[in-house]
């Protein structure tokens, strides 16, 4: 099986650097990573487990979600999470630069870490992770959540299934995803207190800082849509 690999490169003063690669099946893109031989405790899945969590600590041990942010995290316990960092990502297709403060390559980092983490809760963000976009702006994150859930109801639609061109469960699905950055907080704010768990990593980002309801944000951009519209 030939991988998808994405890797952060995150540089910062005094010459200190952290990389990290995501490598990703070419088919689902959930990562494929072996289980460290001793996870750390705070990953255990009934710690701190999220309400809505479909899965079952006798198949699934760990968190999953929680392991592939452990990989990151315990690299940068007591950093500043304001210190300025040049932050390199690599994708196959081109590598984006940006200079950054270190919180939000983080934040950029653990979004895409949840998604492809084989979470059932975040696994429909793995189509955004396909063409990952770092460093977005809410609209562009509006832009590419709605526009990823509009073509999936059309593939849905191809198949004979039933449309949700309203994005009813669009909605519904980051609802529960803010369930899932409330469980995580708690795990977070266990581990490394709770300062450091708000300033380390804006956890709001995991569910890409879209409103409740996605829907009600949507006029923002609509006079974008003019020309196509007439």
């Amino acid at each position: 099986m030939d991988f998808v690999y994405l890797q952060y490169r995150i540089l910062m003063p005094g010459g200190r650097e952290f990389s990290h690669k995501l490598r990703l099946d070419p088919s689902t893109y959930e990562m494929v990573e072996a289980t460290p031989a001793e996870p750390p405790a705070w990953t255990a899945l009934k710690n701190h487990q999220c309400p809505n969590c479909p899965l079952s600590s006798e198949i699934k041990p760990q968190c999953p979600a929680a392991l592939g942010l452990a990989r990151v995290l315990d690299h940068f316990t007591n950093v500043d999470a304001f210190l300025p960092t040049q932050t390199e990502v690599s994708m196959p297709e081109r590598m984006m630069m940006a200079k950054v403060p270190l919180q939000k390559a983080l934040s950029s980092l653990a979004g895409l870490i949840m998604a492809t983490s084989g979470c059932p809760r975040t696994a429909f963000l793995r189509p955004m992770a396909r063409f990952h976009l770092p460093f977005a702006t809410d609209d562009e994150t509006l832009y590419r959540a709605t526009s990823m859930y509009l073509l999936a109801q059309y593939f849905i639609a191809k198949q004979g299934g039933h449309a949700d061109y309203a994005m009813d469960e669009l909605v519904n699905r980051y609802r529960e995803l803010q369930t899932v950055n409330d469980a995580m907080t708690e795990r977070l704010k266990a581990v490394y207190g709770k300062p450091g768990a708000q300033t380390l990593i804006n956890l709001d980002l995991f569910s890409h800082n879209l409103p409740y309801d996605i829907r009600s944000e949507l006029s923002r951009i609509r006079k974008l849509f003019n020309s196509l519209a007439s």
